[in-house]
């Protein structure tokens, strides 16, 4: 989850035009904070979260294309975009029960979930710790344990300093939404704090039943044998056409792509993303 870089590459995405009405938006009072989400498409609910560093815009393409068959609720996090920061680390149980509570407040009883980094964390983290609220999960870039992070994000993460972020294009863009713009650097230091955050969900992730599909770049911020292990963990990784009902949880993986350059592939993650919602497989000729 190399969330520090996020916003380096994805303030230059620009969001695809759709022929759909301009979302609904709205902002409701959420543990203490103003969080500003919106409401697009219609169909069943899918929950959108960002990663790190980033707002409902800079997720680029795939809100609008989710929003052809789903009604999409993409909301954005403490002190991101024009969500207000409040007194309070940034933690990913922190961020799993502000999904839970906004889900109490708007009416939504249970709803898919699609994460990308450090909101593909925190959605695992609501599969984990509010269960009744997740129907499908999909998780892209994620990590249950910091030891699946790749050693050279181990190495760079003592170096993260707000320094390596104030007074840059980042902090001009993150000014031009945010409700309080004077927080930037307290943002960031929460942000960096994170990283530190231990991290070791193995046997709560083995307990899960929600299916999971792990979208994962063949360059990710988190190693192949980690998705994998991941995958295992849910039941996943056997040989199919051997009579037995494959796993409800899916693996994919994105040749060519680093972490930042997952959530820009559009097309691709759809044509992941939607045949799992539907819980469409494809036939193999020993009929499964």
């Amino acid at each position: 989850m190399f969330r520090t870089a996020i916003t380096l590459a994805a303030t230059l995405l620009t969001t695809a035009a759709f022929a759909q009405p301009a979302p609904t938006a709205a902002t409701v009072e959420v543990n203490g904070m103003q969080l500003y989400y919106e409401v697009s498409g219609q169909g069943d609910p899918l929950i959108v979260l960002h990663g790190a560093y980033m707002n409902i815009p800079t997720m680029g393409g795939i809100i609008p294309k989710l929003a052809e068959t789903h009604t999409v609720y993409a909301l954005e996090f403490q002190g991101h975009g024009r969500t207000t920061d409040i007194d309070r680390p940034i933690t990913y149980p922190a961020l799993a029960n502000d999904v839970a509570a906004f889900m109490d407040t708007v009416g939504i009883d249970k709803a898919d979930i699609f994460g990308y980094s450090m909101g593909a964390a925190a959605g695992l983290r609501l599969a984990i710790d509010h269960p009744e609220k997740v129907d499908q999960l999909v998780a892209a870039s994620v990590s249950y344990d910091a030891s699946g992070w790749q050693p050279a994000f181990v190495e760079f993460i003592p170096q993260m300093v707000p320094e390596l972020f104030i007074g840059t294009p980042m902090e001009e863009e993150w000014k031009k939404l945010a409700p309080n713009p004077d927080r930037f650097r307290d943002v960031v230091e929460k942000l960096i704090a994170l990283e530190h955050e231990p991290m070791a969900w193995e046997e709560e992730v083995r307990q899960l039943k929600t299916p999971i599909l792990i979208i994962a770049g063949d360059a990710d911020v988190t190693t192949l044998e980690h998705n994998v292990a991941l995958f295992r963990l849910l039941g996943g990784g056997g040989m199919g056409d051997m009579g037995a009902p494959l796993p409800a949880s899916r693996l994919a993986v994105l040749p060519a792509t680093s972490h930042t350059a997952v959530i820009n592939q559009t097309d691709l993650l759809y044509g992941f993303i939607e045949p799992f919602l539907q819980g469409e497989t494809p036939a193999g000729f020993m009929g499964q």
